[in-house]
């Protein structure tokens, strides 16, 4: 009977004792099977190298012969450098050691001897990190690639190679192979067992790359295949409300549209249409540049769903934006008599009773707001149809609580922050995902600058041309108020400022401290022109729409991320006139100058979040711990898409075998799935 590597605890291998056992379990190691888990991020190459062909500030490996005598120089009693003359040929160069004074001793002259180290080129100087003398014995590492993995506090990289070695050879013969012959076959995969040991001991760079895409492949596959069940498991219960869409209807509702909708928008109200008419409750992520027009796609889905007679709920993160849509939600629905309600957290406790009350009995059809949806006293008449915006600003638990308000309705939720395809199928595979590409006819491209913070003046001018033309412009401040930690510009000063600069316009200012009705009646000013510049902090990042206001200037630009500012920029250029972007900051990085390059070369949100995906990391870029999205232990989603397309093809296309839980060449993999948890929290557990 096989090993199971689960469990056995780290403290049975030999060689490591309680408090190692401790120290490992601060890395999250905790049994054998961690251990052999624990891949390594990268490899030092300690294969030997022609200097030709090497780049200054490269790492390198080099073999050569000492010349002469080395020289030490002492600074202090702690500190030295000592330099020795070595012939790597055709070249002498200079090998430099710092603060090992006590290896002067060994530095014989004729003596054969590696060194590994920083190369610089104009000085023929290696800095050297590491070195052998290959003809004095001893463990070497010349010629080889050695893991390095990602060590904290008492664990060294030495420590836990040589520990991994050892758990490979104690217990390696027990790594279990899961996937099906049929798919190792299919991508010619590595055997499990050999995958596992080649990824931490590589002969050479091309095993340790076929070890990687082994266990990419089955990394990302299992995860394909929980969602892929996920899905699969909500389709087969069949226990959605198939809503009788009144076709006709919501063809003379899109032509009262005072605009033409775009083919993509046409596209994705047919899948969506298509999807309320299903047995099984729909699960669809809209998403779409800024301006692409989704609030319209799910306004259509809104009245067909209330024109089938249930009520839909729109879920928003801000009350700007909640009140926003209940007054475009109210005009474009308002031929037909259908009741919007608003439910946000400022509202007095009567308004707040009274709406609940019209949601409960079915006086109110669609219902826009904030979390405070929620909220254990908010119930549904009969809940069709959730639609939540800014998705990703709701953690996980908070769109399913509101789900859960009705009996298993229709569920769209929609993004404004693109998300690559790689992405969005990993995070998203359990949802149906449609994307919105083109904008509406006669939007103009928003002309995009990075200017310096000495160039105010010149911007200053350029709001005070604008306004003049009759346009308005909002200013973003990444502050409220005057920090002590941080130097940057805050709202409040900045509102003081401008109104000083421009004493014959009016200067607004909008926050997240003010009460809602002082917000409602900013926005008001500022959609009727009353208002001609508004200093603001990100309050206005998602949804607002003023087509009048074509300039958009963010103060210390560097403070924002790539998406964000894409979302800041997605306020201007809404109207007929030309639209322009002036992003004010003196990066002080290389990431910094990057976001800034980016937004000034695209105006594409789905390139702009490519490139943010690369500069930050999927974690970071998604927020991984409202998004679900997980933390793969090899598995790069930018380098590894073709690998996670095919995984979730895969993974499909055995959860629609109808022998998939039973046939006994699955059973490996069952087991597997079972012992460690894949499918935990989901209802087939």
């Amino acid at each position: 009977m096989a090993m199971d590597l689960r469990e056995l605890a780290v403290r049975q291998v030999r060689g490591i004792g309680p408090r190692k056992a401790e120290d490992l379990q601060a890395l999250g190691i905790e049994t054998a099977y961690d251990l052999l888990e624990y891949f390594p991020f990268r490899y030092e190459d300690y294969h030997i190298r022609d200097l030709a062909a090497v780049k200054d500030g490269e790492k390198v490996t080099v073999e050569g012969t000492i010349y002469g005598a080395p020289v030490l120089q002492m600074y202090g009693r702690k500190k030295s450098r000592l330099t020795c003359k070595v012939v790597v040929d055709p070249l002498m160069i200079t090998a430099v050691w710092f603060n090992r004074h006590f290896i002067k001793d060994q530095l014989t002259t004729g003596a054969k001897i590696v060194l590994t180290g920083k190369w610089e080129q104009n000085r023929l100087q290696i800095t050297v990190a590491e070195h052998e003398f290959p003809d004095r014995g001893g463990a070497s590492r010349t010629g080889t690639l050695q893991p390095v993995y990602s060590v904290a506090g008492p664990v060294t990289q030495n420590w836990l190679r040589k520990t991994i070695r050892q758990v490979l050879a104690q217990y390696g013969q027990w790594v279990e192979e899961i996937l099906p012959e049929e798919l190792v076959k299919k991508y010619r995969l590595m055997p499990r067992e050999r995958a596992v040991s080649v990824i931490h001991q590589p002969e050479d760079w091309e095993e340790g790359k076929q070890a990687r895409r082994r266990i990419v492949y089955e990394e990302l596959f299992l995860f394909q295949l929980k969602m892929q069940a996920f899905r699969a498991l909500n389709r087969s219960k069949s226990d959605g409300v198939a809503h009788s869409v009144d076709s006709q209807a919501v063809r003379e509702f899109v032509r009262s549209l005072p605009f033409v909708l775009t083919a993509s928008q046409k596209n994705v109200i047919a899948e969506i249409l298509e999807d309320l008419k299903q047995p099984y409750a729909m699960n669809r992520l809209l998403q779409g540049d800024v301006g692409s027009g989704k609030t319209v796609v799910a306004a259509v889905a809104l009245f067909a769903v209330v024109k089938a007679g249930a009520q839909g709920a729109l879920m928003v993160p801000t009350e700007i934006l909640a009140e926003q849509h209940k007054r475009s939600l109210e005009k474009l629905f308002a031929p037909y008599g259908i009741q919007v309600g608003l439910l946000t957290g400022s509202l007095t406790e009567r308004q707040r009773r009274d709406a609940r009350a019209s949601i409960q009995m079915g006086l109110t059809d669609i219902v826009v707001g904030t979390h405070a949806l929620i909220q254990e006293d908010v119930i549904f008449h009969r809940l069709g149809l959730v639609v939540t915006d800014e998705q990703h600003r709701f953690g996980v638990n908070q769109r399913s609580i509101l789900r859960r308000k009705g009996l298993h309705p229709d569920v769209l939720t929609m993004t404004a922050t693109p998300i690559p395809r790689t992405l969005a199928i990993t995070a998203f595979g359990d949802m149906d995902v449609s994307t919105l590409k083109e904008l509406p006819k006669g939007r103009k491209p928003i002309k995009t600058y990075a200017v310096p913070h000495d160039m105010l003046e010149r911007v200053l001018r350029f709001i005070r041309k604008e306004a003049a033309a009759g346009r308005q412009a909002y200013v973003i401040c990444p502050l409220i108020e005057e920090s002590d930690k941080l130097d940057v510009q805050n709202a409040i000063d900045v509102h003081a400022q401008l109104t000083h600069h421009f004493p014959d316009l009016s200067v607004g200012l909008l926050h997240g401290r003010l009460s809602n009705q002082d917000k409602e009646q900013i926005m008001a000013e500022f959609s009727d022109n009353r208002i001609q510049v508004l200093v603001s902090t990100t309050v206005v990042e998602v949804g607002v729409d003023v087509p009048n206001a074509t300039l958009m200037v963010v103060y210390d630009a560097v403070r924002f991320g790539l998406s964000q500012l894409h979302q800041l920029r997605g306020r201007v250029g809404r109207g007929e006139h030309q639209s322009y972007c002036i992003l004010i900051a003196d990066p002080k990085n290389e990431i910094s100058r990057e976001r800034l390059k980016v937004m000034t070369e695209t105006n594409d949100g789905f390139e702009i979040a490519r490139r943010d995906l690369e500069i930050r990391g999927p974690g970071d870029f998604f927020g991984t711990k409202q998004s679900g999205l997980p933390e793969f232990k090899v598995a790069d989603l930018m380098s590894d898409f073709e690998i996670l397309e095919k995984a979730r093809e895969d993974a499909a296309e055995l959860v629609s075998e109808s022998d998939f839980w039973t046939a006994a060449r699955y059973l490996p993999l069952r087991d597997y799935l079972q012992r460690s948890q894949v499918f935990s929290g989901h209802p087939f557990d």
